[in-house]
């Protein structure tokens, strides 16, 4: 198996709204599309095989800030994406804390929907 995990959606009450938010903290374009009644807005990825992800509104996805987090890639330094956050409209909760010199940094945040997100970066 090379990756525990291959895809993650975050839900959003309202899909602009969160397009708006991660376009604005990650950059990137988000390609939309319906299927199966579920909306969504694909993260912006490098290439093929990673693990990639989407916004999404539908019924059965809810926002939350407990449960599972999921952490996005910071880039080098998730100071700049952290950064964007709170002027997005977000809330960050956590500031960068280093883990460890071997596994990098992280952060939580709240984002425009509800959810509790997670940066993470080696600096």
């Amino acid at each position: 198996m090379a990756n525990a995990i291959n895809w993650f959606e975050i839900p959003a009450n309202n899909l602009e709204r969160a397009v708006e938010f991660y376009k604005a903290v990650l950059g990137g374009e988000f390609h939309q599309q319906e299927t199966n009644g579920v909306k969504m807005a694909f993260l912006p990825m490098d290439g093929q095989g990673q693990v990639g992800g989407a916004l999404c509104k539908s019924e059965m996805h809810i926002p939350s800030a407990d449960g599972a987090v999921v952490y996005l890639n910071g880039g080098k330094d998730l100071s700049t994406p952290l950064s964007k956050v709170t002027t997005a409209g977000g809330e960050v909760v956590m500031p960068k804390t280093k883990i460890s010199d071997e596994i990098g940094y992280m952060a939580f945040f709240m984002d425009t929907e509800g959810n509790k997100v997670a940066f993470h970066s080696p600096n």
